[in-house]
């Protein structure tokens, strides 16, 4: 355990050595610390070290949700926000606390939430996180984006009355139920940026509050300066000019305010090797915190490489979970279900398919097991809602949306505005037998379940043989396919129904035959 707070805190001082490349108002850092072994002494005891801060100490966040409001500081809170969006959703540096930006004992949520002790909380820890964050001048200036919130939730922040009252550091289990790395460097955050700083456990520890720096705020009054930090977020890699672009501002009182282009603790960057690396890795855009972008980032990635389950979306998930389990409710009251469904319906537009399976049945008007109590009324534009939703997780491979979506196109019930087409019918039918056979590696199948294999395609094979709303008659394939639906009932020994598909398809081929 000793070791590993050590490395957590080491780490979250890599990602303000990242933080203060930006050229932030003010520089952050955190105290080096070390682990002391005394092998002299009975048992080999271990201790943490670090220098002790003078000054006044404040925790600004904790890793639930807690927010300090009444000291207006903005950079804290815009460093959490600067480590989501610049590890590419990857883990978020929080439990900001110490004196002015020299902090110590911060919390790293990750995305698996399996590393950095119990105080990582995933993507829940990072949900109560956004739940309380309003983006500030010093996140507009990074060129952070804003995270998606329902209006109502974006009014309690701003009335400073979302944020949680319990400043204590939560623990895992106890808890209420912007450059994109590349593949490698996304499992390897961590040596990705050490290869960018040349800090070591032997550097020496800096007070971040300068004389000639406002203590107070982290702007320059109200004079509606914006600080350019250097990052272009609109830089692409196929654009050649320099990305670092430094604005000298001037504050209200005339004095120009200190560049800094070190890290407050005295690393600097001095392999012209790290330096390359630092350039192209600034030419790549970050990953913005909103849905929006995340939507399009998805559409330009070809379905079969996109990620199963969007960080973003799990986030959105979360929270919705969150307004359910009214996490942000007062006692007595109801819990905000506009909220908790803007939340479901942003993870589900984010990918997650658990959450656009809920989405589509809440629209549809069928029993949904996430905000259960959610019930909206029927309309046209609710079930058009509902059926693209049910087409997306169709097309994600649920076989449950391609058989109701089947029957949908099928029967004709339940179609919104579409127009009922046994073409689109049978091609669902076809994807769910086929779904159905790749997940099974035995080839056996359930003969009890709600709609069994042979089913299926006996249905396909009647819609042939009938043909319409689309789908021209076939009596050929119609044989075929009784055929296969009889082996199928066989295998699932229903002998009596296997013996009708047998006959059946005996009637097809000889309607075949004359034809």
């Amino acid at each position: 355990m000793y070791f590993e707070e050590v490395k957590l805190q080491m780490d979250a001082k890599l990602w303000g050595e990242e933080f203060n490349r930006h050229n932030p108002p003010k520089k952050v850092d955190c105290c080096q610390m070390a682990v002391l072994e005394f092998p002299d002494k009975p048992g080999r005891p271990l201790y943490h070290v670090e220098n002790f801060i003078e000054g006044n100490y404040v925790k600004y966040n904790s890793n639930s949700g807690f927010v300090k409001d009444d000291i207006q500081r903005q950079t804290p809170h815009a460093f959490s926000h600067f480590t989501f969006e610049r590890s590419g959703h990857e883990l978020m540096v929080v439990d900001i606390q110490g004196v002015g930006d020299l902090y110590t004992d911060p919390q790293i949520h990750t995305a698996c939430g399996t590393e950095y002790g119990d105080g990582n909380l995933g993507t829940k820890g990072m949900a109560l996180f956004f739940h309380s964050h309003h983006c500030n001048n010093i996140c507009r200036s990074l060129g952070l984006s804003q995270f998606d919130l329902s209006p109502s939730e974006a009014e309690e922040i701003k009335n400073h009355s979302c944020s949680s009252t319990q400043s204590n550091t939560v623990l895992r289990g106890n808890e209420e139920i912007c450059v994109i790395p590349s593949e490698y460097e996304r499992t390897h955050l961590t040596e990705f940026l050490r290869l960018r700083s040349s800090s070591s456990i032997s550097s020496v520890v800096s007070d971040t509050i300068m004389e000639d720096e406002p203590e107070e705020d982290d702007t320059y009054g109200s004079t509606g300066l914006q600080f350019n930090c250097g990052y272009d977020s609109g830089v692409g890699d196929s654009e050649k000019r320099q990305v670092l672009d430094i604005y000298h501002l001037q504050p209200p009182n005339g004095r120009a305010r200190r560049q800094r282009f070190i890290s407050e603790s005295g690393s600097t960057t001095s392999n012209d090797e790290e330096k390359l690396l630092f350039q192209e890795l600034l030419r790549r855009k970050s990953k913005p915190s909103c849905v929006a972008d995340e939507i399009q980032s998805r559409s330009l990635v070809a379905k079969e490489d996109r990620p199963g389950n969007s960080i973003l979306g799990k986030i959105h998930l979360d929270l919705a979970r969150y307004h359910e389990l009214s996490r942000f409710s007062s006692p007595g009251d109801e819990y905000d279900k506009t909220a908790a469904l803007f939340h479901l319906r942003r993870a589900a537009d984010c990918g997650v398919l658990e959450a656009v399976i809920a989405s589509a049945r809440i629209y549809l008007q069928l029993p949904h097991n996430i905000l259960e109590d959610i019930d909206l009324p029927f309309s046209l534009e609710h079930e058009d809602i509902g059926l693209d939703y049910m087409t997306y997780a169709a097309e994600a491979g649920d076989r449950a949306a391609m058989i109701f979506l089947a029957k949908v196109y099928d029967t004709g019930l339940n179609l919104g505005t579409r127009v009922r087409s046994w073409t689109e019918a049978v091609r669902l039918y076809s994807k769910a037998v086929a779904a159905l056979t790749e997940m099974d590696d035995d080839g056996h199948f359930d003969g009890t379940m709600d709609d069994p294999q042979y089913q299926l395609i006996a249905r396909q094979a009647e819609m042939y043989r009938d043909g319409g709303f689309g789908l021209e008659i076939n009596y050929a394939k119609a044989a075929e396919l009784f055929s296969t639906a009889a082996d199928d009932a066989m295998e699932s020994m229903k002998g009596r129904i296997a013996s009708k598909y047998y006959e059946l398809a005996e009637e097809m081929s000889a309607l075949a035959e004359e034809a």
